[in-house]
């Protein structure tokens, strides 16, 4: 905590750089730095040296070659920091993810000056692009980092670099962009059926199968009922293994908040939510979600899916945006 409250002051005092930034940002010459890198001081205490032999010795080639290739290096500072002067960037969109997964978020970087840049590096606290934009272009760039929490997801700081030409500077602007992705609660894997629209539910009953259409037969669960247990097929494979039943396609579901039982915990109920909710989308199932706070549905397409997982992304969260 400490380190990052450092480097967000660090980026305020010396970078400039505002909290978050809209799009689109202009990479200007105040928001440009340069220092050398290892390269480059190797060769400037190279140069140095030489200098000193030159004048120890009297050397008039030795003069012209330090100054030559001070020359050279004055002139990849200017080259490096112009690598990157004028670069737009704007946004695209994130890719919503669930909890744990990889969240991408897109960037484009737009070149209006009419020259190609070379090598430039794009750079998030977890992933480093590099990639070259040619010039009068537009180039979009994914950066993705691991989503550990559920809710909005800001883009963090975000570095574009660059060591073109000769890699003896680095040249670097620093931005936070106001980019936001919604970040899912993860998908409980083996969560039992939802219960049907309709029917009575309490407490665990909640969690039991359909019991219209045979389905086939999976790994047992804690919260089966015997007459879900498949005899016949763990007499043959001596492991536990249950029937597995389906409502009919045409039921309604009701995915309910209280119909949950009280040994699940909020981020547990939030997963077996995001699992029936995931599960009734993919199988064009109408459902109706209810939270304490809000009930959405009934629907059965895409956007009542994205609906659905945003509430449940953001429920207990001061802010819903």
């Amino acid at each position: 905590m400490k380190s990052e409250w450092l480097s967000r002051a660090m980026d305020l005092r010396l970078f400039r750089i505002r909290p978050a930034e809209a799009y689109p940002i202009v990479l200007e010459r105040r928001r440009i730095f340069v220092l050398p890198t290892r390269s480059g001081l190797l060769f400037a205490f190279t140069l140095f040296a030489m200098l000193l032999a030159s004048i120890n010795y009297t050397l008039s080639l030795g003069y012209a070659l330090t100054f030559l290739l001070a020359g050279v290096g004055v002139t990849s500072t200017f080259h490096a920091y112009r690598n990157l002067l004028g670069i737009e960037v704007s946004g695209g969109h994130g890719t919503p993810a669930h909890v744990g997964d990889m969240v991408g978020f897109e960037f484009s970087l737009n070149e209006k000056a009419r020259r190609d840049r070379f090598a430039i590096s794009v750079i998030n606290s977890e992933e480093t692009v590099v990639t070259d934009l040619p010039a009068s272009s537009t180039l979009h760039v994914r950066l993705t980092c691991r989503a550990i929490r559920r809710g909005p997801l800001d883009a963090g700081r975000i570095v574009i670099e660059t060591h073109f030409p000769l890699g003896l500077v680095r040249a670097w602007s620093v931005f936070t962009p106001d980019h936001t992705v919604i970040v899912y609660p993860a998908i409980e894997r083996e969560a039992p059926s939802p219960p049907r629209g309709g029917e009575d539910h309490d407490g665990e009953s909640s969690a039991s199968e359909g019991s219209d259409d045979f389905a086939g037969l999976r790994g047992h669960r804690d919260t089966d009922s015997p007459r879900q247990m498949a005899w016949k097929a763990i007499a043959r494979t001596d492991t536990l293994i249950s029937k597995s039943f389906t409502a009919s396609a045409g039921q309604q579901l009701d995915l309910r908040w209280f119909d949950l039982p009280d040994t699940l915990d909020t981020e547990a109920r939030l997963s077996r939510l995001t699992r029936w909710v995931v599960d009734a989308a993919a199988q064009a199932r109408e459902y109706t979600l209810t939270l304490p706070d809000q009930s959405i549905g009934p629907g059965h397409d895409a956007t009542h899916r994205d609906r659905c997982l945003a509430a449940l992304a953001l429920f207990g969260m001061s802010a819903h945006s």
